[in-house]
């Protein structure tokens, strides 16, 4: 790590802006929101920290109670963030409309879209046992769109593969040279890689040290789609701006088939829409980095932002799962710019198929996320990046904060006269409020949609919105706590050692069968069987109120398997539930 803090600082540094007066404004700006955010939040988790106590102390704290509350302090950062980050983006967008993307990203306006295209961009794909169909088609149509341009030979293509099954590795050869043929003036490679060390992260960096002639290098993942249009805004935007040395795109879903991930897709595109806007108005030049559908300056990246080899054996040690936030934060520590594009464009990707797969993604993530435990030292952050460190570490950690909840809140139904001294009404309304809360940054996004009929037409009218709002919050309500107890499982297995692979995933499927579904699934089955008998013999009238949770977790093996039965997928496609503009423009003769 000290050897990683020393060649980081040291190298080139940004090219300092001119524009004195508008930095000094625009950093006061920033550090007046910044300490606004952070009271909004203090008193938010305290006033939800106090009311939880006084629910809970209403027949005396016991040490059944304090481990609860200790259990929902945990929860109430990512809670209160993510309420305020989806007001305040419902309020510029309110405010800015159109504009509202450059009001927290002000280097948005220094284009105006037909300036020259002057520098080299590399466009690159890794892959891993990837369908090479799929993905190689998506970087084959961008390079058709911008081929269709002036600019063409201001990008080059890479793929570059840490295939290790044969079979997909001559596939991939195959289809790279059959695009090779048919644009014999384009630059398009393909490289091999015989390990996966550094897993992605390492592939790039490999890329960067052997092909140097490049001002940018944009990453796409292998369920990654953009327009031209996007990439040569994006472009535009960083050459404007030498200050910046990564710029985010928006990310939204692909059209879709099967139900659940249609649901997923609609909630997390009014969710991500809000809550983007209102976290770049705060973060500022300490934006977000996803990893995939970003550009970035390649001479800085390759000087500052090499990632450390954690040491150890245990799952928190080796090469860094979760590369792109530690990027983010090395990119803003050498005096760059991190900016998020919070604007929705042609920057896509595909969603998970099934709830097992999006499971398998998530402990994936939560992997990689809690490595940041290591990282939370590191010296010369800036304490924005400190605290998106420990924001991603906090997202995890929430998932068993909530089930030691739930579990302790069970095992308080044994203690006579406890239970009863808490009114059910008082209990049963601020669950029902902090239900709310969660779901503050999808119902913004939702209200942005409402609040515009252009936008409204676009998704089919403000009632398929509001029709679609409604089922995609009963179903999120329902995969949560089922999705929490994966993760709950796998970070108690961390402590023991266990850790994930880097494997494909599997982005499409026509079908879950049950067997799949119960191989992933029957811990929470069973959990949800304890509870019901646990509670029915201690307080039965718990089971009601209970009822929301119980019913995820007893039925998660067959929400799961249903979620992607085509009967219900194609009546999702027929009635237009859960539809996104691009579904309904696919539509259009």
């Amino acid at each position: 790590m000290q050897e990683l803090d020393r060649h980081s600082l040291a190298g080139s540094r940004p090219i300092a802006r001119t524009d004195a007066p508008t930095v000094f404004d625009e950093t006061r700006r920033l550090r007046g929101r910044r300490a606004l955010i952070l009271a909004l939040n203090l008193v938010t988790v305290a006033v939800l920290f106090a009311a939880m106590a006084a629910l809970l102390s209403a027949g005396g704290l016991l040490g059944l109670e304090i481990a609860m509350l200790g259990a929902y302090a945990v929860t109430l950062p990512w809670l209160s963030i993510g309420l305020w980050n989806s007001v305040i983006g419902l309020w510029l967008d309110r405010r800015h409309g159109a504009g509202a993307a450059e009001a927290v990203t002000p280097a948005l306006g220094r284009v105006r879209g037909d300036e020259a295209v002057t520098t080299r961009t590399a466009i690159v794909m890794p892959l891993r046992n990837e369908d090479p169909d799929a993905s190689i088609a998506r970087l084959e149509r961008l390079e058709a769109e911008l081929a269709g341009t002036s600019w063409a030979d201001r990008f080059a293509f890479h793929v570059l593969s840490d295939t290790d099954r044969e079979d997909v590795a001559r596939r991939e050869e195959a289809l790279i040279a059959r695009w090779q043929a048919a644009r014999p003036g384009e630059e398009i490679a393909y490289h091999r890689r015989t390990d996966n060390t550094g897993y992605k992260a390492g592939n790039i960096a490999e890329f960067l040290h052997r092909e140097r002639g490049f001002d940018f290098f944009l990453p796409l993942d292998a369920d990654s789609e953009m327009g031209a249009a996007t990439v040569l805004r994006m472009v535009r935007v960083m050459q404007a701006a030498p200050e910046i040395g990564v710029l985010q795109s928006l990310v939204t879903g692909l059209p879709s088939k099967t139900f659940f991930t249609r649901a997923f897709q609609f909630g997390m595109r009014h969710g991500m829409r809000s809550y983007t806007l209102g976290s770049a108005w705060w973060q500022g030049d300490c934006g977000p980095n996803w990893g995939h559908n970003v550009l970035i300056r390649a001479e800085p990246f390759r000087r500052h932002c090499m990632l450390p080899v954690l040491p150890g054996k245990g799952p928190l040690s080796g090469h860094i799962l979760s590369h792109d936030q530690v990027e983010a934060v090395l990119m803003r520590r050498a005096g760059y710019e991190v900016r998020v594009m919070a604007e929705e464009s042609d920057s896509r990707e595909e969603n998970p198929p099934s709830l097992p797969d999006f499971i398998r993604r998530e402990l994936r993530w939560a992997n990689g996320n809690m490595q940041y435990l290591r990282l939370l030292g590191m010296r010369g952050l800036k304490p924005v990046s400190r605290l998106q460190l420990l924001l991603a570490i906090q997202m995890y950690a929430a998932a068993p904060a909530w089930m030691a909840f739930v579990i302790a809140g069970a095992a308080l139904a044994a203690v006579p006269g406890q239970v009863s001294a808490v009114s059910i009404w008082w209990g049963v309304g601020f669950f029902a409020f902090i239900m709310a809360l969660n779901l503050f940054p999808k119902v913004m996004g939702v209200a942005q949609v409402l609040a515009d009929h252009a936008r409204s037409a676009a998704y089919g009218g403000r009632a398929r919105v509001v029709s679609g709002a409604f089922v995609e919050v009963a179903f999120s309500m329902l995969i949560a706590p089922i999705v929490a107890v994966s993760i709950t499982r796998f970070l108690i297995g961390l402590l023991f050692g266990r850790r994930v692979g880097w494997d494909a995933q599997q982005r499409t499927r026509a079908r879950l069968e049950w067997h799949e579904a119960a191989r992933v699934l029957w811990p929470q089955t069973l959990l949800g069987a304890a509870l019901v008998a646990w509670l029915g013999w201690f307080a039965p009238g718990l089971v009601v109120f209970a009822a929301p949770i119980l019913i995820a977790f007893l039925g998660a093996i067959p929400i799961a398997v249903w979620s992607t039965r085509p009967a219900l997928s194609d009546w999702s496609l027929r009635t237009g539930l859960f539809d996104i503009p691009e579904d309904r423009a696919a539509a259009l003769p």
